[in-house]
């Protein structure tokens, strides 16, 4: 990398509504599902469902549910990724610029590379912040990224974090805060849940469902939990075709017949969201205890960790130098 400009970062998550509100949120859907690489149909059939049918009726519930986890600094999401971006500067020092964008909302790419330019970056490390590969997650981020520098007039250099699902540092930084979560808690099963996606896309090949069983096996192996001790399950499920299973909405309360007690965790989730805060902290443990459970806790995400910042800073470092 060039020793006379910082060698600029940038950390690109999937985004968030501008606020809790319909408009605001039906603008988000619209850019968010209307990407070809997340929901893979005919075009013209998907525009009449998206604008006929989904939007209108989900961007009114959806905003409901960010309403009830929004906080003063606004979406959780963007809060912190923001004090990840912070952290990361801080740990990789002077040297490097980190930038913050999201594939869909604000800041946008072209803004994050904007802020690298202005830093006088030449170069630049591209950190999608997805441990696990998906076309819909890491795929598309990689291809607006892409798509942004060809149309810029200067050229800034890209090199790319590759997926880190079973990465040493990661699978610590998770287990690290499973462990903090559970100390003192009543824990009689583990559950890993991730993000889903339709069966469709892991045949035609995406490796998402493999990267997702590495991890929950690398997690267990580091935790120390026995086969039985723990299960992987897949959230947010969209539509009515078939998505990975075990589906965490039928999964998670049917446990509750046999545990009492369950620790969970969300490792694909690098930052606190909508998901993690109000699916998993609020719904799931909701449908837990009406089905017989008791205790639910539930790890926060890596967030900015100093484990988790350590770790990502190693991951930045060496994509840095190309190795």
């Amino acid at each position: 990398m060039t020793a006379a400009s910082p060698t600029g970062v940038l950390l690109v998550n999937v985004g968030s509504p501008s606020a809790p509100t319909a408009p605001a949120v039906r603008r988000y859907l619209r850019e968010f599902l209307g990407d070809p690489d997340v929901v893979k149909l005919n075009r013209v059939v998907w525009w009449l469902l998206l604008n006929g049918i989904i939007l209108p009726i989900r961007s009114p519930k959806s905003a409901k549910l960010y309403q009830s986890v929004w906080t003063e600094h606004g979406s959780p999401l963007i809060h912190n990724s923001r004090l990840q971006r912070d952290a990361l500067q801080r740990e990789l020092g002077s040297s490097f610029h980190v930038a913050l964008a999201m594939r869909y909302g604000e800041p946008s790419i072209a803004q994050g590379l904007d802020e690298l330019e202005a830093r006088g970056c030449r170069e630049f490390v591209l950190v999608p912040m997805f441990p696990q590969y998906s076309g819909t997650t890491t795929g598309t981020v990689e291809k607006a990224v892409k798509a942004a520098l060809a149309r810029r007039a200067g050229k800034l250099a890209l090199r790319v974090v590759p997926p880190h699902f079973d990465d040493p540092g990661y699978i610590e930084a998770v287990a690290t805060r499973i462990r903090e979560s559970t100390a003192g808690a009543r824990v009689e099963h583990h559950v890993f849940s991730f993000h889903g996606l339709p069966e469709r896309y892991v045949r035609d090949g995406d490796p998402y469902r493999d990267h997702c069983v590495a991890t929950a096996n690398a997690l267990a192996q580091r935790l120390g939990l026995k086969d039985g001790e723990w299960s992987l399950v897949f959230q947010s499920r969209f539509g009515r075709e078939p998505w990975l299973q075990p589906y965490a909405a039928e999964a998670v309360p049917a446990l509750a017949k046999r545990y009492k007690a369950l620790a969970v965790a969300c490792p694909g989730f690098a930052a606190d969201c909508l998901e993690t805060l109000e699916e998993i902290c609020e719904g799931l443990g909701h449908d837990f205890k009406a089905a017989g459970g008791e205790s639910w806790t539930v790890a926060p995400c890596l967030n900015d960790h100093p484990r988790w910042i350590a770790a990502l800073a190693t991951l930045v470092r060496r994509a840095a130098v190309g190795s």
